[in-house]
């Protein structure tokens, strides 16, 4: 097999993670390839039916972007799921138990 460089292709890897299972997946694209034209490039769509670019986020190496960020080599496409929980209303009733457990502590 020949070296994706010298082809004028990039290498890059497409990550998507569920709780149970991650799916990383190395396509080799055209320079100036865009990031959903790299995810559809790579399979993932088919692999997981319910990825939907118009709603789920998407980044290169945790930092969120654009689908129409073109890629560059050796850069690491990763598609987020939706969030189960709001992490503001989780540290909201976090700090709320906190204040409970503080004034009913009891004697020490």
């Amino acid at each position: 097999m020949s070296d994706p460089i010298l082809n004028n292709l990039i290498k890059v890897e497409v990550v998507y993670a569920l709780a149970h299972e991650q799916t990383l997946l190395n396509v080799a694209v055209p320079p100036g390839t865009m990031l959903a034209d790299a995810i559809k490039a790579s399979g993932m769509l088919e692999k997981h039916p319910e990825i939907d670019l118009a709603s789920n986020k998407v980044g290169i190496f945790g930092k969120l972007s654009k689908l129409d960020t073109v890629l560059r080599d050796r850069d690491r496409v990763e598609i987020y799921r939706p969030l189960i929980a709001d992490p503001k209303e989780v540290r909201r009733k976090r700090a709320e138990e906190g204040k409970v457990m503080k004034k009913g502590g009891g004697d020490a």
